[in-house]
C-alpha cells in the first residue's frame, strides 16, 4: 500500500510540475503599463496585447503602431498587437529563439523568456551582446 501512495505522489508531482512551467496567461509587463496574453501559436508560443493602461491619446483617438518602421503598419492600433512571437521551449521552465516588438520604438528584438522559482516571468530583448530584462507578472 506505501508503495501505491509513493507512487501516486511522486506521479502527481511530475504532471503538477510542466502546468507550473507554463507561460501561457495572462500577464502584466513591467510598470503595469499593458497585459498580454501568452499562448500557443502552433508548436511555439507567442504573445498579444490585449490590454491597455491608457488606450487612448491625450485627444481621445486610439493609440496606434507610429513609431513601427513599417510605414504601412503605422495605423494599426496597439491593442491586439502580437508582440511575442516565435518562441521555443529550452527546458522547463524557459522559452528562446523568440522575439519581442518594442511598440514605442518601433523596433523587435531577439527575446528569451523564463519563468522564476516566484512565478514571475523573466522577458529579456537583446541588441547584439546588449540585452534588458523585465519582470511580468501573472494575472490569471
Amino acid at each position: 500500500m506505501r508503495i501505491l501512495i509513493c507512487a501516486a505522489l511522486i506521479a502527481a508531482m511530475f504532471i503538477a510540475g510542466p502546468a507550473l512551467a507554463d507561460p501561457r496567461g495572462l500577464w502584466l509587463t513591467e510598470g503595469g503599463k499593458s497585459r498580454v496574453m501568452i499562448q500557443p501559436c502552433g508548436e511555439k508560443i507567442c504573445g498579444k496585447i490585449v490590454w491597455l493602461s491608457e488606450s487612448r491619446n491625450a485627444d481621445g483617438s486610439e493609440k496606434l503602431d507610429i513609431h513601427n518602421k513599417d510605414e504601412s503598419l503605422r495605423e494599426r492600433s496597439i491593442m491586439g498587437l502580437e508582440l511575442l512571437t516565435d518562441f521555443t521551449a529550452a527546458g522547463d521552465v524557459k522559452w528562446t529563439k523568440g522575439e519581442i516588438y518594442n511598440p514605442e520604438d518601433g523596433k523587435t528584438y531577439r527575446s528569451e523568456l523564463e519563468l522564476t522559482d516566484s512565478g514571475t516571468l523573466k522577458v529579456t530583448g537583446c541588441v547584439f551582446f546588449f540585452c534588458k530584462t523585465q519582470t511580468w507578472t501573472r494575472v490569471e
